[in-house]
């Protein structure tokens, strides 16, 4: 069977709910974020997935997705790698779209990229790296990270430039899955919110 990345976006913060980039700050979840982690948790420990049984788990070391990631239940079993942290926003780290928008008339992160911080080069880079060793052997593997770098790992699983990911939103605490078609790199889901509903 050929492996399947599962993308896990941590929790709701108070920077992701005003809409701030988020980067290398180290911001915790809000309780409605560490709500939201449990009850993905409870949905990957359930039928179909089962607890991920052989799946290979890793984590940004960034502390909104290590808890999140402890707090589905899979903290004991996860390895925290540095190359799931988030796109470093340099200039930009704490401000709004809105905000950066009025300085800079027409910005759009995947096409302009960040001043001060990592380019667009660099994200694909670390995008490929994840790519690269979620293939890399005959079992599932789940991921838990933040918004930015996940869509970054969806346009590269398609071998898209890494602008496509302007098109695919995810939302805090969402579920994705990266599979296969046809023998072809697929979404089998995108930003699922299923479990929030409790």
């Amino acid at each position: 069977m050929a492996p399947r990345i599962l993308l896990a976006r941590h929790g709701q913060t108070d920077w992701s709910l005003s809409g701030k980039h988020t980067g290398r700050t180290d911001v915790p979840l809000l309780e409605e974020g560490r709500r939201g982690a449990k009850l993905l948790g409870e949905r990957l420990h359930r039928a179909p997935l089962d607890g991920l049984a052989g799946a290979e788990v890793r984590t940004s070391p960034l502390a909104r997705a290590r808890e999140t990631c402890e707090l589905a239940g899979f903290g004991d079993r996860a390895t925290v790698w540095d190359t799931l942290m988030e796109w470093d926003y340099g200039a930009y780290e704490g401000m709004t779209p809105a905000e950066i928008q009025a300085v800079r008339p027409g910005w759009l992160i995947w096409r302009d990229g960040v001043p001060e911080g990592e380019t667009i080069a660099d994200v694909t880079a670390r995008a490929d790296e994840v790519v690269s060793w979620a293939r890399s052997a005959d079992r599932d593997v789940l991921v838990f990270a933040h918004g930015h770098i996940l869509r970054s790992i969806g346009a590269r699983w398609l071998g898209l430039p890494l602008e496509f990911a302007a098109r695919i939103r995810l939302n805090p605490t969402s579920l994705s899955v990266l599979g296969w078609a046809y023998g072809e790199p697929a979404i089998e889901s995108w930003n699922d919110l299923g479990h929030l509903a409790g």
